[in-house]
């Protein structure tokens, strides 16, 4: 890995949490082949430098809930207000400013139809300085939630990552998160990796019945835990937003390879002006042009792209405001 800010280890480290986010530091460095101090050493350096933070999420396809990604044309020097006032909301999960700073990209997933129609037919149209909205349904996810992009560097062995998986858990029948499960998912939000003692402070629950619930929730996928960091420690420095429309008959076979590009780390089916968005990654611009005219462009099937470079990440699963 070519990165000025991280090297191998912390590579092998991320993708090692992205197997499991709540593995400990001595479990990650038996199978590492490195001392459980090194690691927390790593572990410190990546959240402090890297903005590394291990997070549970809702996955709102396994809860049956409508995702929308959201294209917001905005008045210029009012974008980034718009970005960070839906950044607050609890139902989006990745904002990012696009078009010269025009262009607010942002996804969401509302808990119910009424608040799909209170932001979608009431408070974006309600604003003066957003003067065009489109919004694509997402239909099929290929690549992206509880599949991380790190894994794609092939950092740890197929052995490895076998050693890091967790414990078999039984599956629950169906996902879903219940009314007393709040406070519990509230905590794994902020903290994907606190522990036992600090959950049953949060729900006032027994730590075997935290353990239990906790356990059934990942094994049912109604939450899975992620990992987030800046691409740009890792090398990373381009990101753009892919705007794909294919022959419909080509749909699946196109999103399926996309999920297996290394350039991809999100992608999608989606109702809407187009049938795929896709995140791409990229070291710089040329890496970016080589992607679009080199694998994306030979996919038989796709008809039009659109690539729209994001200028700045505003949110990703969590939000921390920026300095302007």
């Amino acid at each position: 890995m070519a990165s000025g800010t991280f090297d191998t280890l912390d590579l092998r480290i991320l993708s090692a949490l992205e197997v499991d986010g709540r593995a400990s530091f001595s479990r990650i460095g038996a199978v590492l082949g490195v001392s459980d101090q090194t690691v927390a050493r790593r572990f410190r350096r990546l959240c402090a430098e890297g903005g590394l933070r291990v997070v549970a999420v809702r996955d709102p396809e396994r809860l049956g809930q409508d995702q929308w990604m959201l294209r917001l044309r905005c008045v210029p020097d009012t974008a980034l207000t718009i970005a960070e006032a839906l950044a607050k909301r609890p139902d989006t999960n990745w904002i990012a400013l696009a078009s010269g700073g025009t262009e607010v990209i942002c996804g969401t997933w509302p808990r119910s139809p009424g608040d799909r129609d209170d932001l979608l037919l009431g408070k974006l149209p309600r604003t003066p300085s957003v003067v065009e909205i489109r919004a694509h349904q997402l239909l099929h996810r290929f690549f992206g939630g509880p599949d991380g992009w790190v894994r794609k560097f092939r950092a740890l062995t197929d052995a490895e990552i076998d050693a890091l998986r967790p414990e078999e858990r039984p599956d629950s029948a169906q996902a879903r998160i219940d009314p007393e499960d709040e406070p519990l998912v509230a905590a794994l939000e902020r903290d994907g990796r606190a522990g036992l003692h600090e959950l049953q402070r949060a729900t006032g629950r027994s730590e075997s019945a935290v353990k239990r619930r906790l356990s059934a929730l990942l094994a049912s996928g109604a939450v899975y835990l992620d990992v987030e960091y800046q691409p740009e420690a890792l090398g990373h420095r381009v990101g753009a937003a892919l705007w794909i429309t294919t022959a419909p008959s080509a749909l699946h076979s196109v999103g399926r390879a996309l999920a297996g590009h290394a350039e991809i780390a999100y992608v999608a089916a989606t109702a809407g002006p187009s049938n795929i968005m896709a995140t791409a990654v990229a070291r710089n611009t040329a890496g970016l042009y080589a992607y679009l005219s080199g694998p994306l462009g030979a996919l038989p099937g796709v008809r039009h792209v659109e690539a729209t470079p994001y200028l700045r990440r505003v949110k990703q699963l969590t939000y921390q405001r920026q300095p302007r």
